[in-house]
Parts: structure tokens; C-alpha cells; sequence
């Protein structure tokens, strides 16, 4: 098979995966008022995920250099598949945060071994477009997928968990198909014993001191911070417009399509502009603050329309932000580090996760919009560290120049 075709068909099952990844989200509010469970629960539940997802993402990473990439996609998406069952099985708040459990666990799985699949097998000039690229289809497609589940969600929630099984396994089978072998070390190296003990997720961050750097390290600091604001503002959003305004899961669905369209239009324009620019962090900065300024600007909107747009806007912010710290957490990831490095980036990315949507859920009881406010002050200090990367990269350069 042409690498051309292969990366195609790569991203072509990625679309599956990350529209299926996200049939059941928009339904998530919708079952926890039908079993009668706390408001709590719409944080909880995705923190569960959030936390598993990031507690075994340097597990994957680790296992990536030994399995492959292409392994580890079809034993994640099977198990995705799997924990998504049982999430439509569960009927108490126990069960549930359980089920989510095993959808992180597995779901880290995939998400790691796209990042680290396109690192290893990807050259200098080809590698920022292909993030781009995967940032794009993750963002666009999970909008898509939000509409599908939630016009599913209108006929039956059972059948919209059943679909979502069926589409994460069926993606996984397809990543395993098509991708090619990014093996870096034989299984005979190791024994079982060793690796999970080497893929200890607190080991992992120990010994990350060989590779971490005070620029990737803040670079880090950035993913975890955009993602608890936009978790925060992303959990609280899908259950503020049920609460408040009584939408069902097809609105929410609807909104999130339109999510889609802003996010293609911004990243084949504006991201692509930015990774192509020396002075990225710089712009970096910027998108940081617009999306902190139209978090603000929703909290103080007076009608619902005004309201969804600018979370329309704060979306697109949002969605060009990513390729861009990604891209730059790359600049790190070379050889058999690439695994490790990019699994702290979806690890960093959970934890910010976790932390955003236990904090949605708990605050939401303080006021509605209680969350919007944190999710805005997160951007705000993304940005700002942002800034500090940005004047540590050019002392570093200076001195780079001078010992030249």
C-alpha cells in the first residue's frame, strides 16, 4: 500500500473514531435525569474518564515502543467499545463512574497512539501539517458526532451506546488494517513484570526528568490549563442548556455541528497561518486571550442566542489553540522518546480534564455560570505561562546564538 493511501485510510478511521467517541455525550444529561441522579454527576462521570484516561496514557505510551501503534488503536477502541456498554448497563452513580473507568482506560489507548503514530512515521515537513490535520478531524468530527448522538438520542439512548460500540471497535479494526508497523523494540526485551513496572504512570513522571525541559514543561503546563477551561466550559455548557434552557440532546447536537463548520474554517486558515509563523508561541498567546475574552463576553451575554454564538467563538478559539501546543510539544518528541513525550501530552491534556470537570460539577450548585467564570481564569493563566515560554524560547535562542 502507498504511504499516501495509508495515511489517508489512517485518517479516514480517525474521523470514525473520534464521531463515535462522542455519540454519547450529548445523551449524558439526558440519562442522568432519567435515572434521578445528582446534578454532580454530569462532572463526575466525565472526571472518571478524564482520569483513568490520563493515570494509563504513559502505560500506552510506554507500551506503543513494544506493540506498535497500530496494536494498541485496535485493543483501545475494542475496549472503548466494551466500557461504553457498560456505561448504557449502569443504573446508579457507582456503576456509572465504573464504566467510565474502563471507557478512559482504553479510550487513552487511541488518542495516545494518534499522536504518537503520526510522530513516529512522519517526517520534520510533513509532521505539523499531519497534527494539524489530526487536531482538525478530532475537533471537527466530535462535533459531528455530538449531532449524530444527539439525534439518536431523540429515538433511544440504548441505541445510540449500542452504535457508539459498534463504530469505536469497528474504527479500531480499521486503524489495525491500515497503519503501518511503528515497532521501535521486541517484547523479548522486557518481561511483563518490567513493563508495567517502566509504565507506572507515577515511575513514568519520575524518570521523566531525563527528558523533561523547563520549555516542554511549560509547554505541558499549557495543554493542562487550556484543557481544564475548556473542559469546565465544554461539561457545563451540555448540561446549562438542558437545565436552563430545557434543549434536548438534538440542540445540543445542532450547536456542536456548527462547532465543526467554525473549527475547519479556522484551522485550514488561521492555525495553519500560525504554525507556519517562527513566532508561533507569540500567537499562541493571543488565541489563549480571545478565547478567555469570549468566555467573558458569554457569561455577560443577555439573551441564549447571544449566548451560544459566543461559545461558538470561544469553540473556534479553542480548536486553533490545540494543533499549535501540540505542535510545539512535538519539537521535543524525536526517536524513542517521541512515545513518552506525546503520551504526557494526552496525560497532561486528562488531567486538565479531570480537574475542569470536577470543578464544573461541583460549582454548578454556586450558580450556573459559576464554571464559565473558572473556565475563563484557566485561559487566562494559559496564556500567561504561554508568555513565559515565549521569553524562555528567545533567551534560549540568544544564548544559542552567542555560544555559536
Amino acid at each position: 500500500m502507498r504511504e499516501s493511501t495509508r495515511i489517508r485510510l489512517f485518517f479516514l478511521a480517525m474521523m470514525l473514531f473520534n464521531m463515535g467517541a462522542n455519540f454519547a455525550h450529548p445523551i449524558t444529561p439526558t440519562v442522568i435525569q432519567n435515572l434521578g441522579l445528582n446534578d454532580y454527576m454530569f462532572g463526575v462521570a466525565y472526571a472518571a474518564m478524564a482520569f483513568t484516561n490520563f493515570l494509563f496514557s504513559p502505560f500506552w505510551g510506554k507500551l506503543n515502543g513494544y506493540l506498535s501503534s497500530r496494536r494498541t488503536m485496535l485493543i483501545g477502541g475494542v475496549g472503548y467499545g466494551v466500557g461504553q456498554i457498560c456505561f448504557c448497563l449502569a443504573r446508579t452513580e457507582g456503576w456509572i463512574i465504573l464504566a467510565r473507568f474502563v471507557s478512559g482506560a482504553f479510550s487513552g489507548g487511541v488518542f495516545v497512539s494518534f499522536l504518537t503514530y503520526i510522530v513516529n512515521t512522519s517526517d520534520e515537513k510533513k509532521r505539523a501539517g499531519h497534527l494539524i490535520a489530526s487536531a482538525t478531524i478530532q475537533s471537527v468530527f466530535s462535533a459531528f458526532g455530538y449531532l449524530i448522538g444527539g439525534l439518536l438520542g431523540e429515538i433511544s439512548t440504548d441505541l445510540t451506546f449500542g452504535i457508539q460500540a459498534a463504530v469505536l471497535a469497528g474504527s479500531g479494526l480499521m486503524l489495525r488494517a491500515v497503519c503501518r508497523d511503528d515497532t521501535q523494540k521486541s517484547l523479548k526485551e522486557t518481561t511483563p513484570a518490567r513493563l508495567c513496572a517502566e509504565a507506572n504512570p507515577f515511575q513514568v513522571f519520575f524518570a521523566s526528568r531525563r527528558y523533561m525541559t523547563v520549555l516542554l514543561a511549560s509547554m505541558l503546563a499549557v495543554n493542562a490549563l487550556s484543557n481544564i477551561g475548556f473542559t469546565a466550559y465544554e461539561q457545563c455548557f451540555n448540561y446549562y442548556i438542558k437545565d436552563q434552557f430545557a434543549m434536548t440532546s438534538a440542540y445540543n447536537g445542532a450547536i456542536k455541528a456548527g462547532v465543526g463548520f467554525i473549527t475547519l474554517a479556522a484551522n485550514s486558515t488561521i492555525c495553519v497561518w500560525i504554525v507556519s509563523r517562527k513566532d508561533s508561541p507569540k500567537w499562541l498567546i493571543s488565541v489563549m486571550l480571545a478565547a478567555a475574552a469570549a468566555i467573558a463576553a458569554a457569561i455577560a451575554a443577555p439573551r441564549a442566542s447571544w449566548f451560544i454564538g459566543l461559545t461558538l467563538v470561544f469553540y473556534g478559539c479553542n480548536a486553533v489553540g490545540v494543533p499549535v501546543i501540540q505542535n510545539l510539544i512535538a519539537r521535543d518528541a524525536e526517536g524513542e522518546k517521541s512515545n513518552v513525550i506525546m503520551g504526557f501530552c494526552n496525560a497532561t491534556k486528562h488531567l486538565g480534564g479531570i480537574i475542569g470537570a470536577l470543578t464544573a460539577g461541583f460549582v454548578y450548585g454556586l450558580g450556573p455560570k459559576t464554571a464559565f467564570v473558572f473556565a475563563g481564569a484557566a485561559f487566562l493563566a494559559a496564556a500567561a505561562v504561554s508568555a513565559l515560554y515565549r521569553r524562555r524560547l528567545a533567551l534560549e535562542k540568544t544564548a544559542g546564538g552567542k555560544e555559536g
